[in-house]
């Protein structure tokens, strides 16, 4: 049994540590914040589980590690939430790399796409009416 607890206590810490590698490498906050909510949480919740198996662990141990654990599941993605939100409202804004004349080569400008939207050729093409045919 202590095998088992401490497998799962591995796979645990596992997650913990990509959850730390993913704090350094991630390159703004809202994804740092996904990446660290969701493995921080599934690693202690399978640190408690493994510590769960210990054979160690006596009747008032197990209260209190439920307990820690409840708090800490509600705990970790509501903060995380808050955190994103009020980060959101004060304008912090998601990292984003965007070379714009690579993508005005692909898609045209703005006034390139709406002059074509008014092109009869492009209408017909479209389904949509065109100059001769007046609906």
């Amino acid at each position: 049994m202590t095998l088992i607890a401490d497998i799962i206590i591995g796979i645990g810490m596992f997650f913990i540590v990509v959850s730390t590698l993913a704090l350094l490498i991630m390159p703004d906050l809202y994804t740092r914040a996904h990446a660290v909510a969701k493995s921080e949480t599934l690693g202690l919740l399978l640190v408690f589980l493994g510590l769960f198996f210990r054979p160690e662990l006596d009747g008032p141990s197990v209260g209190r590690l439920v307990a820690v654990l409840v708090f800490s599941l509600v705990a970790n993605p509501t903060a995380v939430h808050a955190l994103v939100r009020a980060s959101s409202r004060s304008g912090a804004l998601p990292w984003t790399v965007i070379d714009q004349e690579i993508a005005d080569a692909e898609l045209g400008t703005a006034q390139e796409r709406y002059d074509a939207v008014d092109d009869p050729v492009v209408s017909e093409a479209t389904g949509g009416p065109s100059e001769e045919d007046p609906r």
